[in-house]
């Protein structure tokens, strides 16, 4: 993605770390257009939900509500791609991205991490 093509995006967590992180390095890095938004600078968060529980049953459902609302990229959370805080990523990460994609279509875009 080039730099500033995505302004809103719609950020899915992991739920079994919902009462263990609250999503402040999440919004932090998104708005300061660091990490994961390195490539496209400070972006608006429009929607921050959790996958719905395993096996990220309500994932596709809620990005497309959230690109329905206006998110022009999909972001999984760390919490989901890289284990953070509990130090074991999703397992089912990797269909959960392709199923969103597949239903988001591929003019939105998925960023896999956020810090």
């Amino acid at each position: 993605m080039q730099k500033n093509t995505v302004k809103k995006v719609g950020i899915i967590r992991c739920q079994q770390t919902e009462d263990m992180c609250p999503g402040t390095n999440d919004f932090k890095v998104a708005a300061d257009g660091k990490l994961a938004f390195e490539a496209i600078g400070p972006v608006e968060v429009i929607g921050f939900v959790s996958c719905g529980g395993c096996p990220g049953k309500r994932s596709v459902a809620r990005a497309k509500m959230m690109v329905d609302r206006g998110a022009e990229a999909i972001v999984m959370a760390s919490c989901i791609t890289r284990g953070n805080p509990i130090g074991v990523a999703c397992p089912h990460k990797d269909e959960m991205r392709n199923a969103i994609a597949r239903k988001v279509g591929e003019e939105v875009g998925i960023i896999d991490y956020t810090h």
